[in-house]
């Protein structure tokens, strides 16, 4: 009989199985909002739930497209293993594929920029930035975070599991994950060393610069611009190396920016 407790086990089992179970992550909301067939499959018969899970790995991919043929998910996610066998999301993310999109993933020859860690569509960036996007987003997001973590913990909980981790991508993942009730197995002393440096006397508020559109000093007080002056190297290294957890249910967690807006 198949342990159907971590990603790995459920990767074992039969396709349907495996899409009944990888199929908790939706929140009903996104299908509700986006028009999408509880089925998951369109009145054309398309699949519009698309999975990366073979046998033998410990990982899975995830798109859910609100229509076939659309280029952009409305949800991807990337779950893995930890070593001693806990969910981590590696990536997830929530797209409103009726908002506008910018090439941040992609250079104008269609080179992928890795959201930015290989290489920058710096035009493509800033014009994310200026219509209120935080780094790494494409389009807007669906506003459901909330409800996208409620199904993932019921999702987490039908394994077996009372905790979670997370890697957050960016500055702003960790501090949004935060207010959800994360904490940090790894990082926190660099959230806190980046607050102490945004405030008026420190090093990095030193280094903002209005010439500069993604190191305004507008960032001093705001999660969002905060993460474009991170991204752009005020930091003077990447931001990695943060790893964080949650209990399900939890509510609140640490809190590394007390005075910031989005």
């Amino acid at each position: 009989m198949i342990n159907a407790s971590t990603i790995g086990g459920v990767n074992r089992l039969g396709d349907k199985e495996k899409e009944r179970i990888y199929s908790r992550i939706i929140p009903r909301q996104l299908l509700d909002q986006l028009e999408i067939p509880p089925s998951l499959v369109d009145d054309d018969g398309h699949p519009l739930l698309r999975l990366k899970c073979k046998p033998g790995s410990n990982d899975v991919e995830m798109n859910l497209f609100h229509k076939d043929g659309f280029p952009d998910p409305a949800l991807y996610g990337h779950l893995t293993d930890t070593l001693t066998g806990k969910i981590h999301i590696l990536l997830y993310i929530l797209n409103d594929p009726n908002s506008p999109r910018f090439d941040v993933d992609r250079m104008p020859d269609g080179s992928p920029t890795r959201f930015g860690i290989l290489q920058r569509n710096l035009a493509a960036e800033r014009a994310a930035m200026e219509n209120l996007l935080a780094p790494g987003q494409i389009r807007r997001g669906l506003r459901m975070l909330p409800v996208a973590i409620s199904a993932f913990e019921d999702f987490v909980t039908s394994l077996g599991h009372n905790i979670y981790f997370a890697e957050p991508l960016y500055y702003h993942n960790a501090v949004i994950f935060e207010r959800y009730g994360f904490t940090y197995q790894m990082g926190r002393k660099m959230m806190e060393r980046i607050e102490e440096g945004f405030a008026e006397s420190g090093d990095l508020h030193r280094l903002l610069d209005d010439g500069n559109p993604f190191r305004a000093h507008a960032a001093e007080h705001s999660v969002r611009l905060r993460s474009w002056a991170i991204h752009d190297g005020l930091l003077g290294e990447p931001f990695t190396n943060v790893t964080m957890y949650k209990q399900v249910g939890r509510k609140a967690g640490v809190n590394t920016c007390p005075s910031c807006g989005w």
